[in-house]
């Protein structure tokens, strides 16, 4: 099964658990690193979650994955937080990170630069707006390759 095929497949298998006991899917990753393959699932809640809900998901998880076994080679099942610098995947995301401190890439130059690091100061689904120092960026969020919050040193 192709890797888009497996992260689906753990999407449907884990999103009613998660929404229903009031976690947030953040990211699912099956990845290859050296000689062994990971399932990663990123999971967050309002005030953070912690160590007995990333084992209470991980058990859920496990279960599921035995019984409908979407992944053919051996792997290790990972579930955590997505840290402090959690990914913005979806517009919901970026809206949420609204007034906090972002990185952002795009698929193209805007205004001569490819990276933001700066204050998100708005998103309105068509535009973000990161102020860089003293100047403000609108970056068309069609051109965004990747966001993320940032720490602030």
């Amino acid at each position: 099964m192709s890797t888009s095929k497996i992260k689906t497949a753990v999407e449907e298998m884990v999103l009613p658990y998660l929404s229903s006991n009031g976690f947030e899917l953040v990211d699912i990753e099956y990845v290859k690193e050296g000689s062994n393959y990971f399932l990663r699932i990123f999971v967050d809640k309002e005030g953070g979650i912690d160590i007995d809900d990333c084992g209470r998901i991980s058990e859920y998880v496990s279960e599921q994955l035995d019984k409908n076994d979407p992944v053919s080679d051996a792997y290790f099942l990972e579930v955590s937080s997505p840290g402090a610098e959690r990914p913005l995947k979806k517009q919901e995301d970026v809206k949420k990170a609204v007034g906090k401190h972002v990185f952002v890439t795009t698929y193209e130059p805007i205004g001569g630069a490819k990276e933001f690091e700066g204050l998100l100061l708005a998103f309105d689904g068509d535009n973000a707006i990161v102020r860089t120092g003293k100047k403000e960026h609108v970056i068309p969020y069609a051109k965004v390759a990747s966001a993320r919050l940032a720490i602030v040193f």
